[in-house]
């Protein structure tokens, strides 16, 4: 198998929060975001129980989708068996990218459950590579509200696929693959709340640079930050032998 370069940076800052409930893994060849919810030690610990189930597949080149999908399903059902007034529901959402090798050589799965989101630097644009799980976007899906809208939307903060919480949810999954000057961004809704992909676009402009997490969280907790933001950018290449 062809060997992948990487390139990548994580960031994260609490905001006006009182505690920070994100967490990430930026470990090859597993990249992602989550987004913890529930009570200060419950959300925390939700979203901690899922990058620790991720965590497992990490310290070889790649993973696979199936690998992926069985570590998330084990992280849910932790989450729900949390007991105590602190942690009882529980919930959290993950978003990120993986290395993985399907039996045709390296590439990326993009993966999510609930609106944490990834992003995609390809042919000078911001592509967006997830869909919010959350009653807002069905409400745009379905035509009743505008995208402009759904910022100040008074149900924005409901999302309708969490792992812990409701009815057991399958992350979805895309392959995607490997290709040169193209890079992801995968970060919890605190960053979206707050900066439009119109900013994210001019960051992930720069190229693959580890530092635009850094730049991002720093930015969204200058303008306010009223949730906490975490962001993890990854690109890759496959090398030349």
């Amino acid at each position: 198998m062809a060997p992948v370069e990487l390139t990548w940076g994580a960031a994260t800052v609490t905001g006006q929060r009182e505690d920070n409930q994100d967490r990430f893994l930026a470990e090859p060849p597993v990249f992602a975001v989550a987004d913890g919810m529930g009570g200060h030690a419950g959300g925390a610990a939700a979203a901690e129980t899922v990058v620790e189930a991720l965590r497992a597949l990490t310290g070889s080149e790649t993973t696979t989708v199936e690998k992926i999908r069985l570590a998330l399903l084990r992280a849910d059902g932790e989450i729900r068996a949390f007991r105590g007034p602190d942690t009882a529901g529980a919930g959290t959402t993950v978003a990120g990218v993986a290395l993985v090798d399907e039996g045709d050589g390296p590439q990326w799965a993009v993966f999510h459950v609930g609106d944490s989101r990834v992003y995609r630097w390809h042919d000078g644009q911001l592509e967006p590579l997830t869909t919010d799980h959350s009653v807002v976007q069905e409400l745009i899906d379905a035509g009743y509200i505008s995208d402009e809208s759904a910022a100040t939307h008074p149900q924005r903060h409901i999302i309708t696929r969490a792992l812990g919480v409701g009815a057991r949810s399958e992350p979805d999954v895309a392959l995607l693959p490997i290709v040169a000057g193209e890079h992801f961004l995968a970060c919890s809704d605190g960053l979206t709340g707050e900066l439009d992909d119109g900013r994210l676009a001019q960051a992930m402009a720069a190229g693959v640079n580890p530092h635009i997490a850094q730049a991002l969280t720093s930015e969204a907790e200058h303008v306010g930050a009223r949730d906490n933001v975490t962001v993890v950018v990854v690109g890759g290449r496959l090398a030349t032998v």
